[in-house]
């Protein structure tokens, strides 16, 4: 495991290939009107903007809740698989829980929502850390995050992730 995001070194990719959904509902759906299209967009914004504010208050537990519980659940960093499915994602954040004492998780402002239907949606955006590890350590860190988020008893989670670091620049 690799100790990198005070988010359990989480929030991954999710490069969904949805191929022929386009911005619709699946196959033998009506398509988005442009209102729900627009309240989805709200929607996961404000979802999006929660997971931050929790994260901030709650250190790496506060991933815990907007993370899908189920075997489903994976999550990428960096190119790799971190957590294959809920459970290990649970235990992750246990595992980060008890070597991070603050992190405040900050949302670029390039913020895109792409919905795909009514419960489901893309999100992309650039994200900085600032992490406290229960030595006293600071470290920051910025990257971007790409995922899908689904709507689940109401709830928007996070169904898989990809969450990448970006690389130092390269020496001219």
């Amino acid at each position: 495991m690799r100790v990198a995001h005070g988010v359990v070194v989480a929030s991954g990719t999710v490069l969904l290939a949805l191929a022929g959904c386009g911005l619709g509902s699946p196959t033998g759906s009506a398509p988005l009107t442009e209102t729900r299209k627009a309240a989805v967009k709200q929607e996961v914004r404000d979802f999006v903007a929660t997971v931050a504010r929790d994260v901030t208050q709650e250190g790496p537990r506060g991933w815990q809740k907007h993370f899908a519980n189920d075997p489903a659940f994976f999550m990428a960093v960096d190119g790799n698989m971190q957590f294959p499915n809920g459970q290990s994602a649970r235990e992750g954040i246990e595992y980060f829980a008890h070597i991070f004492v603050h992190v405040q998780l900050n949302w670029g402002d390039d913020l895109r929502i792409d919905p795909l239907t009514g419960d489901l949606a893309q999100v992309a955006t650039s994200w900085h850390e600032f992490l406290l590890d229960k030595d006293g350590h600071r470290t920051e860190e910025s990257g971007f995050l790409t995922g899908l988020v689904e709507k689940r008893d109401g709830e928007w989670q996070f169904r898989n992730a990809h969450w990448s670091e970006a690389a130092p620049p390269k020496a001219p």
